[in-house]
């Protein structure tokens, strides 16, 4: 039976943009995408962890993503990094944060799912850091 615990209701992200990504090879994000970053807005952001039916537990990064510009965004993915207690980075997954088109003015939910975190994490909110912006 599936156990859901509230971890963090509401916690301030960073939000900012990444030429890298540890699983990606892409080319660098053009200027223009590095400048519309900063339309997209994440709000009602929160974890939650669930127990499966095997005793691992699922964490998830939910909120709202909302399209503050005047274009099209067509993809998004998102760099979560994940910390120790001393600071540490122990974790840097990349996640789908935007699958289809959100136009001008548009919010929709997200929902990242993390089944491999590992022991030493601090349980806190992961630094979000945007990876990569395709816009129309």
């Amino acid at each position: 039976m599936a156990t859901n615990k509230l971890i963090i209701a509401l916690a301030p992200v960073l939000l900012v943009f990444s030429c890298r990504s540890p699983q990606r090879s892409d080319a660098p994000p053009s200027a223009e995408a590095k400048a519309y970053v900063r339309n997209l807005a994440l709000s009602e952001v929160g974890m939650k962890a669930t127990e499966n039916y095997a005793g691992q537990i699922l964490t998830e990064i939910v909120g709202t993503v909302t399209n503050k510009g005047n274009r099209t965004v067509n993809l998004a993915d998102v760099s979560c990094v994940f910390y120790d207690p001393y600071g540490q980075v122990i974790l840097r997954e990349r996640a789908p944060l935007i699958r289809k088109p959100l136009k001008p003015g548009e919010a929709r939910s997200f929902r990242l799912p993390f089944d491999a975190i590992p022991a030493t994490w601090n349980n806190q909110m992961p630094q979000l850091v945007i990876a990569r912006i395709e816009l129309s």
